[in-house]
């Protein structure tokens, strides 16, 4: 009897899931036994997780490469990661991640790293681990400079975006104190899709940390229509991502992060890319090393909030 294609075309597809199954795990089941170092070793690779619109962190220039503070903070590991062991080159993989997703492909192992623009939260460490803070900052809204919103208190009645996987929503109803502040929450995808939201005018404020709203203002269209204003909800820190239980390749990410702080190094990065003028439109974010981040320089701590 002859079997129809559909058929045959139906077997072959549940083949190839099976068998593409069957590898998945592979990745996650290496860097949970041996180690990153182990995983790096025997792939000659290493995959970075990005953020296609953390504008000065990780984003996607105009050939659509990641680059960002964090991307070069990641490549002096890697350079680490070669000598220690003696690897001639290392194949540098790109996974994007969004905050909604970054830490179960941390945890899985289809990220070896994070170079992103992720908070170190006590509640993540359960999950995932982090290097010593790269960046500290306050969480405050973004909004249209016309608006007439200058404090939290002006929301009400108003509807906010944040950035689905983000802590923002939750540290605008903490602020809120018993005042019953009555907004509307919608959830941006990404970051550019949230200031899309209040450039459209769906919404009347994006609550984020207040240097990824300088990014996406100084990559406007008309970057003086909109101002970061109120109250600060809480002072946050970056920091790189790795997986949880790996010492081995906390204590190098460690030791590089740490290094590139006591030489001066990470403060000549963020200079670099905070304020001077970055691809792909040369706009400068001008978001000064702030008193925060002076701190973290001079004593890397990887403790959490």
């Amino acid at each position: 009897m002859r079997v129809p294609s559909v058929f045959r075309l139906s077997v072959l597809n549940a083949l190839l899931l099976l068998g593409a199954a069957a590898l998945w795990p592979v990745a996650a089941v290496q860097a949970q036994e041996g180690g990153t170092l182990a995983k790096i070793k025997a792939t000659g690779a290493i995959t970075y997780g990005y953020r296609e619109s953390s504008f000065g962190f990780s984003y996607l220039d105009a050939s659509l490469k990641p680059v960002g503070y964090s991307i070069e903070i990641c490549n002096r590991i890697v350079e680490a990661v070669k000598t220690e062991l003696q690897l001639p080159a290392i194949d540098i993989k790109y996974q994007a991640v969004t905050s909604a997703n970054r830490i179960p492909l941390v945890a899985n192992g289809t990220v070896d790293i994070e170079c992103g623009s992720t908070t170190n939260l006590v509640e993540r460490q359960k999950q995932v681990a982090f290097s010593p803070d790269i960046f500290r900052y306050n969480v405050r809204m973004l909004v249209r400079a016309d608006s007439g919103i200058r404090s939290i208190a002006d929301l009400q009645g108003k509807t906010v975006v944040t950035t689905t996987g983000t802590t923002s929503f939750r540290l605008l109803r903490e602020a809120d104190k018993g005042r019953n502040l009555e907004v509307n929450n919608l959830g941006g995808k990404d970051h550019s899709d949230s200031f899309l939201l209040v450039e459209s005018g769906r919404a009347q404020a994006f609550v984020l940390d207040d240097i990824l709203l300088a990014g996406q203002i100084a990559n406007a269209r008309n970057p003086k229509d909109f101002v970061i204003t109120g109250e600060s909800l809480r002072t946050e820190n970056q920091a790189l991502m790795l997986r949880k239980d790996d010492p081995e390749f906390k204590a190098l990410v460690d030791r590089v992060v740490g290094g590139m702080m006591k030489s001066g190094e990470m403060e000549k990065l963020y200079n670099k890319w905070f304020i001077s003028p970055i691809p792909p439109k040369n706009i400068n974010i001008n978001y000064p090393l702030n008193a925060e981040t002076k701190e973290a320089f001079a004593n890397p701590s990887s403790k959490g909030i």
